[in-house]
């Protein structure tokens, strides 16, 4: 990857810093200390990617001078919806890690029962967010969805895709195929649906909702939709690689945690080759959807490249 593109993801990334930070929550009162461990858990670090896919899908869509207050409360809203995941991800009670984006996690830092309570009020304050950009955002045109309203079909993708239809379902299924004697044909089954829910989901959202927030049409948004679903799933995959041949420093976690925690991976069922082929695959047909799109060679289409082939 260019260091040009580098350049370019590390401002796109300092950007969402920027309006992250616009919409941190004070932290006063009573809940003070809650709103601290949220505001800890949201400005780890990370390379911001999901809104940073948002944000691209937008302009694709809407074209580069396009409003971005439009999309700016749900983008900020997707990475609220990440980061909690993340926060209830490291508890004691599911993956245990002490280590994330290289800085102690919230639980280390705060407590099991704080870092519980920022995950559920990082969630809570995304719908917040993301509703009162649809409230306070300026008239745009019909979709032809079920519901025309592109504020409200966006609020029901955010929700659906981060919730039990999506990227819960994909974390309860995960939990309970941890040390669970499964034939090789159920486990890759099972592994196939978390893969797709876990981490695709809120990578097809963000994807979607640019698009929608853009002007796209249906048929369009299913198309960035399936391309989201392969960027997602690979994304898990070279994931799943990394855990095994990266190192902490790279990785900004513990790597070994699969194994560690019993989980099956593309990589044990299928192999290492066989896992990196697949990465492949879905790369490139990620990128012909683009292409179909008339966005191929974009900078969207650089990063779905970058987020599949990265080393950490």
């Amino acid at each position: 990857m260019s260091d040009d593109f580098k350049t370019v993801l590390i401002d796109k990334a300092a950007h969402v810093e920027a309006l992250l930070k616009a919409f941190l929550p004070k932290e006063e009162g009573y809940a003070k200390q809650v709103l601290e461990a949220m505001n800890y858990s949201l400005m780890a670090g990370g390379k911001r990617l999901r809104p940073v896919m948002m944000l691209e899908s937008y302009k694709l869509f809407a074209g580069e001078d396009a409003d971005e207050a439009v999309v700016a409360p749900f983008a900020v809203a997707m990475e609220m919806i990440h980061t909690y995941s993340l926060v209830h991800d490291d508890l004691p009670a599911m993956d245990n890690d002490e280590y994330r984006r290289g800085r102690k996690t919230t639980h280390a830092v705060y407590g099991a029962g704080m870092a519980t309570l920022a995950g559920d009020g990082l969630l809570n304050l995304a719908y917040e967010t993301a509703l009162e950009g649809a409230i306070k955002g300026k008239k745009l045109s019909a979709y032809d969805g079920e519901c025309d309203d592109r504020y409200l079909a966006a609020l029901k993708i955010l929700a659906n895709k981060a919730g039990v239809n999506g990227m819960v379902g994909g974390q309860c299924a995960d939990i309970m195929a941890e040390n669970t004697d499964l034939d090789d044909n159920k486990s890759k089954e099972v592994l196939a649906y978390i893969d797709e829910n876990k981490t695709g989901a809120l990578i097809e959202a963000s994807l979607m909702i640019g698009a929608i927030l853009g002007g796209a049409g249906l048929e369009k948004v299913a198309s960035i939709e399936k391309a989201g679903s392969n960027v997602g799933i690979a994304f898990q995959i070279q994931d799943d690689i990394l855990d095994i041949v990266s190192t902490m420093e790279e990785l900004g976690k513990p790597i070994g945690s699969d194994l560690k925690n019993g989980k099956s991976t593309y990589v044990s069922l299928y192999g290492m080759d066989e896992a990196r082929e697949k990465v492949k695959e879905l790369s490139e047909e990620a990128s012909e959807i683009l292409e179909s799109l008339g966005f191929k060679n974009s900078f969207l289409d650089r990063l779905f490249d970058y987020l599949i082939y990265r080393k950490n």
